[in-house]
């Protein structure tokens, strides 16, 4: 995966897509192989700031949770410093920032439970942005999402991409909804297939055969 792509991951359910993307995050070890970030094995990388997480079924939040946007939000710095380390200006600047991007800064004193599942989304999003992250890896983040804020997801992510020059590795379904978007397909069914023309892979018989 090279800097400033968009690449989409697809494939069948149980066909190795999340358990791709936790091998990445290093929650899981690999049986065989190696993986490297930013050139680096993944036992010797330590700079996770530079990776922002929007995991699945994101924008299910229990309605009781007691914690607001910015609460929410704030988590993100965490990798930058630690659990105990004191906010600081430059920290409070990230999270207004990553709030103002996601246009959710008016909703920053909001009980995150109260939200619409298009809001939480994008509070999701933007606690992965406020560690300032150079990649950006989404698992099937839309669960919950109605139709309009979908589109209004996928037009965000295209921006994050080419106006923040922000890597995306995202896993989706929808396919279609961003074939123009991406610059290459990743198919998982057990193995993997790269494919470096979205457009002559979603045309063919390939995608019937992925399922």
């Amino acid at each position: 995966i090279f800097n400033g792509e968009y690449v989409a991951i697809i494939g069948p359910n149980g066909g190795g897509k999340t358990t791709l993307i936790r091998l990445l995050l290093g929650l899981d070890k690999p049986t065989d192989g190696k993986i490297k970030l930013y050139g680096k094995k993944i036992k010797n990388f330590k700079e996770w700031h530079k990776i922002g997480f929007v995991p699945q079924r994101a924008s299910l939040v229990d309605e009781n949770f007691p914690a607001t946007v910015e609460d929410i939000v704030k988590m993100g710095r965490v990798s930058q410093g630690g659990f105990f380390s004191r906010f600081s200006k430059e920290d409070t600047k990230h999270v207004e920032d990553s709030m103002l991007k996601m246009d959710i800064l008016d909703l920053k004193d909001k009980m995150v439970g109260t939200l619409s599942g298009g809001q939480r989304q994008r509070v999701m999003i933007a606690r992965a942005l406020a560690s300032a992250p150079e990649v950006l890896i989404l698992d099937e983040p839309n669960t919950g999402v109605d139709v309009a804020s979908q589109q209004r997801f996928y037009t965000l992510l295209k921006k994050l991409n080419e106006e923040e020059k922000i890597t995306i590795l995202f896993i989706t379904h929808d396919i279609g909804v961003i074939a123009d978007d991406i610059q290459r397909l990743f198919t998982i069914n057990r193995k993997a297939t790269i494919c470096n023309d979205p457009k002559k892979m979603l045309s063919c018989d390939d995608v019937s055969e992925l399922y």
